[in-house]
């Protein structure tokens, strides 16, 4: 079935800013409260909000196969759950319906004032109920430079890590849409040139620069996905900050790896960008090197061009960018990363989440997190009001934005942006 969605040439009626992440050809899915406290699924042209539940109730779906309350839930769940078919067809659909060659919605002024909002006007929240979370470690050049840092410098890279995309589990329970502010977390950490620990405030609060993707009902538990259908598994893609206490982590990963340090708070973007959306901004990823065992082994396009940026902004300050990175560094592809984590039998469900892990590139300024931009704090960042970071301050915002860019179209994720709090206290 043709990506009709995607047709460069394509206008819409909507208004549509000439650098908005979001023109007719993206039309990404996520959950919004409306002002009347109506939670609906909606896409999103320019600066609207689309309802498409409302656009349901009017039938603007007819002849596809839909539940009748499909997109009149709080997650989105059960529609990607339907697979990459519905996907596709609904997807299209939008696109013919906001098309400026197509008058029905456009000339219909009730059912337009029923479907069409400001987004001003609406409160995105969760997408998905993530019933699990995985985070990779897929960078070569991040995990290398944690390496030098924490390692044998000659030997950065664990013996594993070439050979398999290396991951953990984290909770589901602490990831927030972006604009839900995180607080500073407290934990067992041991000060420099001591060696026992003390309970206190995390010092040293790091973002990681990350994507995740969204999966939907893969397989059963005892079966595997092959990596050549794994990417039929993905619904698509979010931007991901997964906040890190690295004085916290370097007292505890050892022996089973991250807790406590990463658990705390996971901020994504509200708006779920489709794998549809992100076909012409296919590229190949790096050379892997030794050849993976077959199960891991592809060929073609499988990495994506998404150019990705950090900004700083202290309370009240101007923002610094201090990271411009691209996704398509990464050394493990997410269908790589999906048939490995199936290889076992694991069963992996609708509205599951997988970071990709912190995206380092290969320069300085394309490093992934605050432990690499200064080195573990050797070399701070001055910010434009004249302040420095080692790490995040407590009422700093950080926010990310990702978008891909060729000669015909842009297509962005918005932003994942969150204000970093003083410790919860309770009164």
């Amino acid at each position: 079935m043709p990506i009709t969605a995607n047709n460069p040439n394509r206008k819409s009626w909507l208004d549509v800013p000439p650098e908005s992440d979001f023109p007719i050809q993206n039309i990404p899915f996520g959950v919004f409260l409306t002002k009347d406290d109506v939670i609906t699924i909606g896409t999103r042209i320019g600066d609207y909000a689309i309802d498409l539940g409302a656009l349901q109730q009017l039938n603007y779906f007819e002849g596809i196969e839909l539940t009748d309350d499909m997109f009149m839930q709080d997650t989105l769940n059960d529609f990607i759950s339907d697979g990459k078919k519905t996907w596709r067809l609904v997807r299209n659909r939008i696109a013919e319906l906001f098309d400026v060659k197509n008058n029905r919605l456009k000339d219909n002024k009730e059912h337009r004032e029923t479907v069409v909002f400001n987004i001003e006007d609406v409160e995105m929240q969760l997408p998905v109920l993530i019933g699990d979370y995985t985070d990779f470690y897929s960078s070569k050049e991040h995990a290398t430079n944690v390496g030098k840092m924490f390692r044998d410098p000659e030997n950065a890279l664990l013996p594993n890590w070439l050979h398999i995309p290396v991951g953990y589990h984290g909770r589901s329970s602490s990831i927030v849409p972006s604009g839900i502010p995180v607080h500073r977390p407290m934990g067992q950490t041991v000060p420099l040139g001591e060696s026992t620990p003390v309970f206190g405030p995390s010092r040293s609060i790091d973002f990681e620069l990350e994507t995740a993707f969204i999966t939907t009902d893969a397989n059963i538990m005892g079966e595997n996905i092959p990596v050549h259908e794994a990417e039929d598994y993905i619904f698509g893609m979010v931007l991901l900050n997964d906040w890190s206490a690295r004085d916290i982590q370097r007292w505890e990963y050892v022996p089973l790896g991250p807790f406590l340090a990463k658990n705390f708070a996971t901020s994504i973007s509200p708006w779920i960008v489709t794998m549809d959306a992100l076909e012409p901004f296919r590229t190949k990823g790096p050379k892997q090197d030794p050849t993976p065992l077959p199960y891991l082994q592809q060929k073609g396009k499988h990495a994506f061009d998404i150019n990705l940026e950090v900004e700083i902004e202290p309370e009240n300050g101007e923002p610094t960018i201090v990271s411009q990175s691209n996704f398509k560094y990464m050394y493990w592809s997410m269908s790589q990363q999906l048939a490995h984590h199936t290889s076992n039998g694991c069963r992996v469900n609708s509205g599951d989440m997988m970071g990709s892990g912190t995206i380092s590139g290969p320069t300085p300024e394309s490093f992934g997190s605050m432990l690499e931009l200064t080195w573990g704090g050797k070399n701070p960042i001055t910010m434009k009001d004249g302040t420095e970071r080692k790490f995040i301050n407590d009422n700093d915002s950080v926010r990310f934005k990702g978008w891909c860019q060729n000669k015909e179209v842009r297509i962005g994720f918005g932003e994942v942006c969150s204000k970093l709090l003083p410790p919860f206290v309770r009164s």
